[in-house]
């Protein structure tokens, strides 16, 4: 309603905003960036450190460990992991909360296997814990403050355990930070004991980042502290045993190097520390004595890699797979988390997959396989098959984001391609396991059709910063496998034409290499050939006549919106579902959820809308969406701030009775008797009135001093109000008072938009009107009466709450000189109302202050507006 939503966000200035957009956007691509510098420069140490070994001295010491060294390694794996459990288990202890101790054994296994073996764990494990800790009755704010507590558990048991080994026992000098050894030390192993000793002296919460953390009782803060060091512990032994004897005797001297590397990998945000930590490892040992046996130390790492990473993806896949074939058996079992964490699950297998498909196709196929193949399968055919699985391995690892927007395209490429790869894979040298690999998970996938319905193309896919780095490291460690594996072979232009069984292992790698960049070099270039900026192109007649429809079924009265004529209309095929946006700046602003009964047409356009977003270079944003359809937008990944409450009157409980209502029944007695009465004129009635309510609106506007605002609410145009029915104030012959009326078919709900009056008009007259719609809905079945949303109302000013929240509840608690927050819900809830949340939905990693700069000045109708009336 105009005269009480002319600004609904604080107004933000535009230097600082734009200076939050540069940040922003310098955060965002510098850290995929740096992460990418630093895993070439790993590759390239540990292609100069590793010069004079050679891929089959490596793979030979893979193969001659004993099974008991690897049984070993395997059981220290299991009680690695199971020590992780007790990070949830003790994660939920401390915020009260208790479930089956099977439940928190499976949610730690599954996320940990998989963060550890893709990277991204905060947000990798973060989001697995939040699909299963909802299931299970955990609000929002507990599973953050358990992923809080098991992040910090995580850093303070590795600051203790690498503070305490980096003071007793020294590295080599070529180590990296060896220099700095003593200071880092103390400083580490200050961290968890400053946080022991705030456990013991510091009673109120703590400020960590952007949280206020509950200082922690001594018995919680040693826990985590105890937990993270014998976590670490137990994972550095996993590589012990798998270390050749000659550098197995100290293992004081091991820990340090594997701590060191841990770290550097861990700060340096390559996937799982990928090259960064091999490259820290040779070093260390290189360092000590130990030359010479750089190819054991790599076939350790790359042991290690296998058990302690691998060997649990593997587990956990089994794990998820067998839960997916018992839904299949039993419907009910099918849960909305779990169907919300498959299409990611297998996005992050098939990333794997093609993968070990590029690895395999780096590297020198197994001769004794390579002989048993010459005798029946002919040369071309096996170099044919080499190549098609590198590049099969590169679409696999590009078609693994469909699948995580839940592509239909990329559900049937992605099964083709497994089974093409497995066949490709036992084709060029009998690789069974990665074929046994590539065909689990297609089986796996086969009857997961339903949770990939999105019918969109699949070269609308934008790939995030992440992605990419993800897509550039699988290239740049496969790029060096190949030099790495062929690098006794001297180069020569005839190389590319050699074909042989037993000397084309190189010719074929390069053949393949080249094959998989062409790929991803044919998939950059059409993802930078995108469609130029749309132009603003409002609706017509036409555009409202094919809205109207879903406008009269929808629930919500605030869908008339759309007819104001301000906004751009995105139709879903078929004119089953609607969004109105509009753009200012980099902010695709949608106005409200989408509109239309069909949930599948309203999910689908929500993906379309953000895709369309982000290939123009867009934020895709949600304004005043309701907790009903909050689904939609975590589907697609956006975060989800409240942003105010809307009052809805529940019209079949509504009535003057009572002392509460002692006022509004006085104002309504006497404006009844002053001769007031209000008559709700249809549509077609409404032009004839126009030039009477427009002096109405000019008189209002002049004395409130104001200008016509947009986009949230409509504007005194003949167009937009013909379109709708007016609730007009008489007092004898003469209009006073108007607004106009948003009503359904559905008989849901009934709302207005535009209401003014003369300002001097009787007082109280906006509350006869407003008592008068809301009687005369009630006379005609309707549910509710909406009188719109109050800014910033019911935000938390909590310690514990989000920034957001906590700005948000201080604005609208000391903002009286900008804007009536306060006055504004009281006035709303003298009459009773149900009070909703409303949400706006933003991409993770946006330059908040700009997108909420630029939501108000759509509504102000330009920057200057946010700052006049």
């Amino acid at each position: 309603m105009e005269h009480e939503t002319r600004t609904e966000l604080p107004s933000t200035d535009q230097t600082q905003a734009r200076r939050a957009l540069h940040i922003a956007l310098l955060r965002r691509a510098g850290g995929p960036l740096l992460s990418a510098v630093l895993l070439c420069l790993a590759l390239w140490a540990l292609h100069a450190m590793a010069s004079e070994v050679t891929y089959r001295q490596i793979a030979g010491y893979v193969h001659t460990l004993p099974n008991t060294d690897i049984g070993l390694a395997v059981l220290l794996t299991g009680a690695g992991y199971a020590v992780m459990t007790l990070y949830d288990w003790f994660g939920l202890a401390s915020i009260g909360r208790r479930l089956p101790p099977r439940r928190v054994g499976l949610i730690s296994f599954i996320s940990y296997a998989f963060s550890n073996a893709l990277g991204m764990s905060l947000l990798i494990s973060g989001s697995i814990r939040y699909r299963f800790y909802v299931q299970a009755g955990l609000s929002t704010g507990e599973i953050g403050r358990v992923v809080l507590y098991t992040t910090m558990s995580f850093w303070l048991g590795l600051a203790a355990l690498t503070g305490c080994t980096l003071l007793l026992v020294p590295i080599p000098p070529d180590v990296p930070l060896s220099g700095l050894r003593i200071p880092l030390a103390i400083v580490l192993v200050l961290v968890p004991l400053a946080w022991f000793a705030v456990s013991l002296t510091v009673r109120r919460p703590l400020r960590v980042w952007r949280w206020n953390v509950s200082a922690p009782t001594p018995i919680v803060a040693a826990r985590q502290i105890l937990v993270g060091a014998l976590d670490w512990g137990l994972a550095a032994g996993v590589l012990y045993v798998l270390m050749p004897e000659a550098i197995a005797g100290g293992f004081g001297h091991f820990l340090a190097i594997f701590v060191v590397a841990q770290m550097a990998g861990l700060i340096s945000h390559v996937p799982g520390g990928l090259g960064v930590f091999e490259a820290v490892m040779l070093a260390g040992f290189g360092a000590t004595g130990n030359q010479g046996l750089e190819a054991p130390i790599l076939g350790s790492l790359a042991a290690y890699r296998l058990v302690y990473y691998l060997l649990p993806l593997c587990v956990a896949t089994v794990m998820v797979i067998w839960r997916e074939v018992r839904a299949l058996r039993h419907a009910a079992m099918v849960s909305p988390w779990f169907s919300s964490l498959l299409p990611p699950f297998f996005a992050g297998l098939t990333l794997v997959c093609g993968a070990v498909l590029l690895f395999s196709g780096a590297t020198l196929a197994i001769p004794g396989r390579m002989e048993i193949l010459r005798g029946f399968v002919p040369l071309p055919l096996v170099e044919v098959s080499h190549f098609l699985s590198s590049v099969v391995g590169m679409l696999l690892l590009i078609l693994a984001r469909g699948l995580q927007r839940r592509l239909d395209a990329a559900y049937v490429l992605t099964l083709v391609l497994l089974i093409l790869g497995a066949i490709f894979s036992l084709l060029k040298g009998i690789d069974y396991e990665e074929a046994t690999l590539l065909s689990l998970l297609a089986l796996a996938l086969a009857p997961a059709h339903r949770y990939f319905h999105r019918r969109a193309s699949l070269f609308r896919a934008s790939f995030s910063p992440g992605w990419m780095l993800a897509i550039g490291a699988v290239l740049a460690c496969s790029t060096w496998l190949v030099f790495f594996s062929f690098k006794h072979v001297e180069y020569s232009n005839n190389l590319w034409w050699e074909f042989s069984f037993h000397h084309g292992g190189a010719p074929r790698a390069l053949r393949a290499l080249v094959g998989a960049t062409a790929v991803v070099m044919l998939v950059a270039l059409a993802n930078l050939i995108r469609p130029a900026r749309p132009r603003r192109a409002m609706p017509g007649e036409a555009e409202f006549a094919r809205a109207m429809p879903l406008i009269k079924q929808f629930d919500s009265a605030q869908a008339h919106l759309a007819l104001v004529g301000d906004k751009m209309l995105m139709f879903a095929p078929g004119d089953s579902a609607f969004i109105m946006y509009d753009i200012e700046g980099r902010s695709w602003v949608a106005m409200g959820d989408p509109v239309g009964k069909d949930e599948e047409a309203r999910r689908e356009l929500v993906w379309t809308f953000r895709e369309n977003c982000e290939r123009a270079g867009g934020w895709p944003l949600f304004y005043q969406v309701r907790p009903q359809d909050l689904d939609l937008y975590l589907d697609v990944g956006m975060n989800l701030l409240k942003i105010g409450e809307e009052a809805r009157v529940r019209l079949d409980q509504f009535n003057l009775d009572g002392k509460s209502k002692k006022t509004l029944r006085g104002t309504v007695n006497k404006l009844s008797r002053d001769g007031l009465r209000m008559e709700i004129v249809p549509i077609e009635g409404v032009p004839a009135l126009l030039p009477r309510l427009k002096a109405i609106s000019d008189a209002w506007m002049r004395d409130k001093k104001v200008r016509e605002k947009r986009f949230s609410l409509g504007l005194f145009d003949e167009r937009y109000l013909c379109r709708t029915p007016m609730a007009v104030v008489w007092q004898g012959e003469e209009p006073v008072a108007f607004a106009n009326v948003f009503v359904t078919e559905t008989k849901e709900e009934a709302s207005v938009d535009l209401m003014r009056h003369l300002p001097e008009g009787p007082s109280g007259i906006m509350d006869f009107l407003f008592i008068e719609l809301m009687v005369w809905a009630k006379a005609e079945g309707y549910r509710w009466f909406n009188l719109g949303m109050a800014p910033l109302s019911g935000l938390q000013n909590r310690r514990t709450a989000p920034l957001w929240s906590r700005f948000g509840a201080m604005v609208f608690g000391r903002g009286e000189r900008f804007y009536n927050f306060r006055g504004l819900h009281r006035y709303k809830d003298k009459f009773d109302p149900e009070w909703e949340p409303r949400y706006i939905a933003v991409p993770g990693g946006i330059a908040l202050p700009l997108a909420l700069a630029n939501v108000a000045s759509l509504i102000s109708g330009g920057l200057g507006g946010v700052v006049r009336r």
